[in-house]
């Protein structure tokens, strides 16, 4: 929790210095919902009616990146599914904004985090020429806890830090989810996932043009019980 508190405290100089340090995660399981019939208007003596039965379209995944420092989402991907190959690809969309630039990501403990994929990836955009091993076997490769390591190592230019488990509450990213469902999602209705998908992708260009600003982050990593 300190490792986590001493970045967010460091964000604006890691920031002035060139240093992109970004909070991300997906959130899942975004449903595209149509309302049956129309809301029905307020009316005099009348509060708004909502329409309660819904036709189901399919679901979206958003893997989202909230830089810290200036609380722009970066590069999001929003598609069908969340698996190590989306998030190696989301990573790599999200460094090609910068393709020479020092990226830190901040995220959770979720296995295509420190999947075998994402090692040798960042190991070929790192120009880390050594062996990495056999995953399940040897070296870097050997298991969850090497791998972790290796892309948490703090002399690489693409590096990872992990949230300790069950602390999804300190990445920031979070914090701008429930954003984007109180203003976006929770009354609003799609007709198609096509649809779902470029209302987010509408929603976070108007909010890192008009409502984007650093969070103001107090928690310092002490203890929360005694």
């Amino acid at each position: 929790m300190t490792t986590v508190c001493d970045l967010y405290a460091a964000a604006p100089a890691l920031h002035e210095a060139g240093v992109h340090f970004v909070s991300t995660d997906e959130k899942t399981g975004i449903q595209a919902l149509e309302p049956l019939y129309p809301t029905l208007p307020m009316q005099p003596g009348r509060v708004e009616r909502r329409e309660f039965e819904y036709i189901r379209h399919g679901t979206q995944c958003l893997i989202a990146n909230f830089e810290v420092a200036t609380g722009q989402i970066v590069a999001p991907t929003v598609g069908p599914t969340r698996t190590e190959e989306d998030f190696v690809a989301h990573v790599a969309q999200t460094i090609a904004t910068d393709p020479a630039g020092t990226w830190i990501f901040l995220t959770d403990n979720l296995n295509t985090h420190q999947s075998a994929s994402l090692v040798c990836w960042v190991a070929a955009h790192c120009g880390l020429d050594g062996d990495l091993g056999v995953k399940g076997e040897s070296g870097v490769l050997q298991s969850m806890a090497t791998r972790a390591a290796f892309l948490s190592e703090a002399s690489h230019r693409i590096r990872i830090v992990y949230t300790p488990k069950h602390s999804s509450w300190l990445n920031q990213v979070e914090i701008w989810f429930g954003i984007l469902v109180r203003r976006l999602l929770r009354r609003s209705g799609f007709s198609s996932v096509e649809e779902l998908r470029q209302r987010i992708l509408d929603f976070i260009a108007y909010y890192n043009r008009t409502i984007a600003k650093a969070f103001k982050w107090t928690y310092t990593g002490r203890p929360l019980t005694a």
